[in-house]
């Protein structure tokens, strides 16, 4: 048998890999170790095969062997940094890329691969100050250009990552992840038009990009087309059936439009999401699939923000009928409220230990165990209700300080949602309602944009009374006692709609799927859908868009409304 520890077998097996012979590579590879098994190059290079055929596990084992024996190989710990990055390992991954670096300080695809570890744990900044390095030692590197252009996007600097990404198209104009990417910067500016033509141009150029058809269908979706979005979501899973980005978009659009029964098996595919508000928990117990209880103790647990749990907590009280075991764990600012809940559920706070359970199910789940359609949504209410002795407390306070309508207001949601610039309001928007007399409002805005209240609009008639609200029990003992609450799509209007109280919500032209919105378009309509109505909160008055930033026509439409109803119109 021919010997290959020579370095012109280590030679050959490096030309079969860079012509994408793997398994020609590999058995060279293999041979070489087999004779002369500290061999860092046969090592590191095999190292780099196994991670490109997914087994990442083996490819870290391979690279680290190899880094061993020469800790000195920059090109080894950038691999090593790859392999990493691939197995979720973001930390680990950054600390190569810097060994890496440390040793070839000039390294651009040390730098750029850098960037992408720091992206997507989170670290914009630095992220984008690695893509930056990288682009000046390489000015023509149009996948780092390309990159920055995305973290600038999620930093808000719109303008400025429409410039890189055109300059990348510039350098490659055939290169399609550039102008998608540009695509995507389009959209954040609310040009969806031009958005949709990059996308689509991404797609001419190359077709077999899976991303390219899910940025799309995210452009077509904020244009309302949610049948050509749903289409071009379902394509990029065509490509990729394991994209869990595309499936949970799918989710999204398919609930919009009322497919729950499909909506919610898609909506599985959340936990598989990087962007995803909340991880699996981990427990050594079973998630809940429906099956009977019977003796069985069930957790639910809270899931996402106060909204979904105020949302989808009307659940439990189905359980609670059919004399089930129940225990809740949910957010510290919805246990006093949660405690008024029928059914006798034992309420722990999250971050408190757990009794013994058998079986959990987080509460976005429950729609799905349940098979809700919008003809079986439980839409009794109340089933959230506020303390009596805080109802009467607030009921003496408020009793003084005006006449006429008393209307609770909050203009804006967590800062921290994503999807938070297009869903919020600034107090100065709300000029318009200063005009409706016979109205005193009352601010149960919480966050730092309840300090807006210093910068009221002249002749508005509001007294905030925020300060004094400490958690949601709070805040629904004011809204017992308001006439009408006045929301944007914020968990204060879920509170209000579960309440059973009247409440008027200002929504944004594409609002959460929950909302529910028209394809003008589309074939398919739903008979249960109303512009103005939530299947959720039969309370609820829905104030929509009339086009992408509209906001001056929902509050005349919200001020004309209050009008009517100070004169008793309605």
């Amino acid at each position: 048998m021919a010997q290959f520890t020579s370095q012109g077998s280590f030679e050959l097996a490096l030309q079969h890999h860079r012509a994408g012979r793997l398994h020609e590579a590999e058995e060279i590879y293999q041979q070489i170790l087999a004779q002369q098994p500290d061999h860092a190059g046969a090592l590191h290079y095999l190292g780099v095969l196994t991670h490109q055929q997914g087994q990442n596990d083996i490819a870290i084992d391979l690279i680290r062997k190899a880094i061993t024996l020469s800790p000195n190989l920059p090109e080894a710990h950038n691999n090593l940094g790859l392999a990493l990055t691939a197995n979720g390992r973001l930390g680990d991954a950054i600390a190569a890329y810097r060994t890496a670096l440390a040793l070839r300080p000039d390294y651009a695809s040390a730098l750029f691969n850098l960037g992408i570890a720091l992206q997507y744990n989170g670290q914009l900044d630095d992220a984008i100050d690695s893509y930056k390095k990288s682009v000046a030692l390489r000015p023509n590197y149009v996948e780092a250009l390309t990159n920055l252009g995305n973290a600038l996007r999620d930093k808000g600097k719109l303008e400025e990552a429409g410039e890189v990404c055109r300059q990348a198209i510039a350098l490659r104009p055939d290169y399609a992840k550039a102008r998608s990417a540009l695509g995507n910067v389009l959209n954040e500016m609310g040009r969806f038009d031009d958005a949709i033509a990059a996308h689509r141009e991404a797609i001419e150029i190359d077709p077999r990009l899976p991303e390219t058809h899910n940025n799309l269908g995210i452009a077509l979706k904020n244009q309302r087309r949610t049948d050509q979005a749903i289409a071009a979501f379902e394509q990029a899973i065509a490509l990729d059936p394991d994209y869990a980005s595309a499936h949970t978009n799918l989710s999204m659009a398919l609930l919009a439009r009322g497919e729950y029964l499909r909506g919610w098996k898609e909506h599985e595919w959340r936990w598989k999401c990087e962007d995803t508000p909340s991880k699996p928990r981990g427990f050594s117990q079973p998630q809940w699939d429906g099956s009977p209880l019977e003796d069985r103790t069930l957790l639910l647990h809270a899931e996402q923000g106060f909204g979904d749990s105020m949302q989808f907590i009307r659940y439990a009280s189905l359980l609670a009928d059919r004399g089930q075991k129940i225990i809740i764990e949910c957010q510290s600012e919805l246990v006093r409220l949660f405690k008024s809940l029928s059914g006798g559920f034992r309420i722990v706070e999250q971050g408190q230990p757990l009794p013994d359970f058998d079986v959990h199910c987080p509460l976005l789940n429950l729609p799905s165990v349940f098979k809700t359609t919008i003809e079986s949504i439980p839409a009794d209410v109340p089933y959230l209700f506020p303390d009596q002795e805080l109802l009467e407390s607030w009921r003496q306070k408020l009793a003084d300080r005006s006449t006429g309508l008393k209307i609770a207001l909050i203009w804006a949601g967590n800062p921290d949602f994503k999807g938070d610039r297009t869903r919020s309001l600034t107090l100065d928007r709300l000029a318009p309602l200063a005009d409706v007399p016979g109205v005193t409002f009352y601010s149960i805005q919480k966050g730092n944009a309840q300090w807006q209240i210093n910068r009221a609009p002249a002749g508005l008639r509001l007294m905030n009374l925020s300060p004094e609200l400490h958690d949601f029990a709070d805040t629904a003992a004011v809204i017992g006692n308001m006439d009408l609450t006045i929301s944007t799509d914020t968990s204060v209007a879920h509170l209000a709609g579960a309440l059973g109280r009247p409440v008027w919500v200002m929504l944004q032209f594409v609002p959460d799927w929950r909302w529910m919105f028209d394809d003008p378009g589309s074939s398919q309509k739903t008979p249960q859908r109303c512009p103005q109505k939530s299947p959720w909160y039969p309370s609820m008055r829905l104030f929509r868009q009339a086009m992408w930033g509209d906001w001056n026509g929902v509050i005349e439409r919200v001020a004309q409304a209050l009008r009517a109803r100070v004169s008793g119109i309605s």
